[in-house]
């Protein structure tokens, strides 16, 4: 419980003070421990930081994957994108969150390795749900394409997820579920009314 603890100091502090903020002192001082304790579960910084960035990636992907719910395939996917481009998936507090690691992955091989896991796994649902439609559909896609679908469709679904976790009121007056709905049908071909039944 208490590496949860710590991870979850770690986020908060993140969000308000970004990863320079989030010192050994802040968090232990947010989680109400010694600076002493993080390093009996972490060795240092570095390795708080990577699993909090696991963490935060893990709980994103199944708040995502909680709006699938069960039915049919076209059911689950447009689950999924709802719960992917609202609260608490799409919230200026994740923004910051992500923004603030995501400025890591390229200097820190391990921040890297997190953030592939992570877009794999995310991904891989992606895929396996753009599969099912296709099958369901009767129409039969072949790995590559389905493959393809689900990249262009995550890029799809991260673009709209700045947007609107910056967009503030702006997108507080537009239905996002229904952009993102309509988009995600016209990328695999899907008449958009089907979304709505």
């Amino acid at each position: 419980m208490r590496q949860k603890d710590l991870i979850a100091a770690t986020l908060d502090s993140i969000a308000e003070l970004g990863l320079a903020g989030a010192t050994v002192r802040e968090v232990s001082y947010r989680a109400g421990v010694t600076p002493g304790l993080i390093r009996r579960y972490f060795d240092n910084k570095e390795r708080l930081v990577a699993a909090a960035y696991r963490t935060f990636i893990a709980d994103l992907i199944a708040k995502a994957e909680a709006g699938c719910g069960d039915g049919p395939a076209l059911s689950q996917l447009a689950g999924l994108i709802r719960a992917s481009v609202t609260a608490p998936v799409a919230d200026g507090r994740t923004l910051s969150i992500w923004a603030a690691f995501i400025g890591t992955v390229n200097s820190d091989p391990a921040m890297a390795e997190v953030h592939r896991e992570g877009y794999q796994a995310f991904r891989d649902l992606i895929e396996r749900l753009v599969g099912e439609v296709m099958a369901e559909r009767g129409e039969p896609a072949s790995k590559q394409e389905i493959r393809r679908h689900a990249i262009v469709l995550n890029a799809l679904l991260d673009g709209l997820w700045i947007e609107i976790s910056m967009g503030g009121d702006d997108f507080s007056r537009l239905d996002v579920i229904r952009i993102a709905l309509d988009s995600v049908a016209t990328l695999l071909g899907i008449d958009p009314a089907e979304f709505r039944e």
